[in-house]
C-alpha cells in the first residue's frame, strides 16, 4: 500500500522526520474502537493501542489519536499489531463540542480532511439553520466544504430548496442528488482525487452510507432505512471510517450526528455568515450588537428585505454560544490553576515541616 494513497506528502514526512525516531513508521488511523485502533500503513493493516507514556502526556482527549490522523508506531508484524507514539500534527481537523451542557471537551470528528461533504435530506431532514452550524464548522475546521442536498427523487420542490441553501452558503458549491439512484454524484466524485481525503458529514439517516458506496464504488458501508414516524435515520453506521479508495483518494464516513455544539473560533463564524459581517463593517458603531442601535447596517438589510430576520437570528445565536463556550474554559482553566496552586502551596508547607 503506497502512503500517498492514503494521503501522505512532504508536509507530513517533514513533521514524522521532526520525531527523529528511525524505528518508527507512519501510518494512518482508519477506525477508533476507544481502547484500540485500526491502522493501515505501507504493509497493509495493523491493530494498534496508544503507548502509555501519549496517553498519560494528554492532557485532553483531543490529542490522542482520531480516524484521519497520522501516527508514528513501532509495529509488531508478527502479531498484526502495533503502538502508537506520536500523533503528527494535524493540518484540518473538523471538530465538535464534546456532547453535554457541562462538557468543555473538543472531540475530533474527523482529522486531516481537504474536502467537507457536507450531507442533508430534501426530505424532513431539511434544516437551513442546521446546515449553518455545519458550515461554520467546516470553514473553522480548514477544510472545503461541498454541500450534497440528498434523495432528491423524493423532493417535489428541489429548485426552491436549493435556492435556499445557496442564500446561506456563500462561496460553497451546491449538489442535489439522489444516491440510491446514482444521479447528480458525477460532480462530487471530481472531489475524490489521488491523495485527498473527504470526509462526509451530516445528521442520521440522511444517505451518507449509501453516497459513501456510490462515491467509492464500493459496499464498504452497511444501509439502513429511515424511521416513518420522525424521518430519523437508523444508525447504520456505528462507528467512524476511514477507506482507502481505488484511484488513490480517501474517504471518511461518519456516524450521523443527532447533537453538533460549536467548536469554532470568530473565522469560521464569519466565512459562514459572509453576507452578515458585510453589512455589520457599516454599522456606525464598530461594537454594534444589532440590537436597534443608530446606525445599525444589518438591521437597515432587516427592513429592505436585503437580509432575513431567520438569517441574523442564528448568526446571533452561534455568536453567543460560541462567547458561552469561551467563558466556561476560561473558567475551567481558572479553577484547574487554582487547584494546582493549592496543591504546590501544601507541597511547600510540607517540605518546610520536614526540614
Amino acid at each position: 500500500m503506497e502512503l500517498k494513497n492514503l494521503g501522505w506528502d512532504a508536509h507530513f514526512s517533514d513533521k514524522f522526520s521532526e520525531l527523529g525516531e528511525e524505528s518508527w513508521f507512519p501510518a494512518r488511523v482508519a477506525q477508533d474502537n476507544g481502547k484500540s485502533c485500526r491502522l493501515l500503513w505501507q504493509e497493509g493493516e495493523l491493530r494498534a493501542e496508544v503507548a502509555g507514556r501519549l496517553r498519560h502526556e494528554a492532557t485532553t482527549g483531543s490529542q490522542l489519536p482520531a480516524v484521519g490522523d497520522w501516527v508514528a508506531i513501532s509495529p509488531r508484524r508478527e502479531e498484526g499489531a502495533a503502538t502508537i507514539h506520536a500523533v503528527l500534527p494535524r493540518r484540518s481537523a473538523f471538530s465538535r463540542k464534546v456532547p453535554g451542557e457541562h462538557n468543555t471537551e473538543e472531540q475530533i470528528v474527523a482529522a486531516n480532511v481537504d474536502i467537507a461533504f457536507l450531507v442533508m435530506g430534501l426530505d424532513r431532514d431539511f434544516n437551513v439553520r442546521r446546515l449553518e452550524r455545519y458550515l461554520t464548522l467546516a470553514w473553522d475546521s480548514g477544510a472545503t466544504p461541498v454541500i450534497a442536498l440528498n434523495k432528491a427523487d423524493t423532493c417535489a420542490d428541489v429548485e426552491s430548496k436549493v435556492a435556499a441553501v445557496e442564500a446561506v452558503a456563500w462561496g460553497v458549491s451546491v449538489h442535489a442528488i439522489s444516491a440510491v439512484q446514482g444521479e447528480g454524484v458525477a460532480p462530487l466524485k471530481e472531489h475524490l482525487q489521488p491523495g485527498k481525503t473527504a470526509a462526509l458529514l451530516g445528521s442520521s439517516g440522511v444517505g451518507k452510507s449509501t453516497l459513501a458506496n456510490c462515491l467509492s464504488g464500493l459496499e464498504t458501508q452497511r444501509i439502513g432505512g429511515v424511521r416513518e414516524n420522525d424521518g430519523r435515520g437508523r444508525h447504520t453506521t456505528t462507528h467512524r471510517e476511514l477507506v482507502a479508495l481505488p484511484n488513490g483518494a480517501v474517504l471518511i464516513d461518519n456516524p450521523g450526528m443527532r447533537e453538533l455544539q460549536l467548536w469554532a473560533d470568530e473565522e469560521g463564524l464569519k466565512q459562514s455568515f459572509e453576507d452578515v459581517e458585510s453589512l455589520a463593517a457599516s454599522c456606525r458603531f464598530a461594537d454594534c450588537a444589532h440590537g436597534g442601535e443608530p446606525g445599525c447596517a444589518v438591521h437597515e438589510a432587516l427592513a429592505t428585505g436585503e437580509l432575513e430576520q431567520s438569517r441574523l437570528d442564528s448568526y446571533l445565536k452561534l455568536q453567543r454560544e460560541m462567547s458561552y463556550l469561551a467563558a466556561r474554559q476560561e473558567q475551567k482553566v481558572h479553577l484547574v490553576n487554582k487547584e494546582r496552586g493549592k496543591k504546590l502551596a501544601k507541597f511547600i508547607r510540607g517540605m518546610k515541616k520536614n526540614s
